[in-house]
């Protein structure tokens, strides 16, 4: 089973917790929405520490970096077979400084063209039952608890 390894930022403004995900980049999630944004995460690599992972992740996802405590939160298994290692940081990034690495891909399928796309084409602050729409399904459950955690709801 793959793993991986990310971060969930969150903030509270003006007394609502919000958290900070991302949208996948590439033309085949341009025009999805729903059910698509993410924690910026990525693979593990072998012997790598997983929070060592997930820091990495998040300044190549997205250029910002995260700064200690660091909360674990549970790992959960995405439907892809891969089980993603998640903790929660506070933070107030700017969406609109968004600075994402980028992957080749040949585009149009069978062209020869070979383009380059973000890995995180936009990000956002959601509050939770916001995010709970957007987030991909897998990873519903690290908001439950980072709500709990934080809030001590539910």
């Amino acid at each position: 089973m793959k793993e991986s390894a990310g971060l969930l930022i969150y903030r509270f403004k003006n007394g609502i917790l919000q958290v900070f995900l991302i949208h996948p980049g590439g033309p085949f999630f341009k025009s999805k929405d729903a059910g698509i944004w993410s924690i910026p995460k990525g693979e593990v690599s072998a012997g790598e520490d997983p929070l060592n992972a997930a820091l990495r992740e998040l300044q190549e996802e997205t250029g910002f970096e995260a700064h200690a405590p660091f909360l674990k939160l549970t790992a959960v298994k995405q439907s892809s077979y891969k089980m993603v290692h998640a903790w929660a940081a506070e933070g107030n990034y700017d969406p609109a400084k968004l600075r994402s690495n980028t992957f080749p891909l040949e585009w149009p399928p069978g062209s020869g063209k070979i383009q380059n796309f973000p890995e995180a084409d936009r990000a956002q602050w959601f509050t939770i039952p916001e995010a709970r729409r957007k987030i991909l399904k897998g990873q519903i459950p690290l908001l439950d608890e980072l709500e709990r955690k934080v809030t001590g709801w539910m």
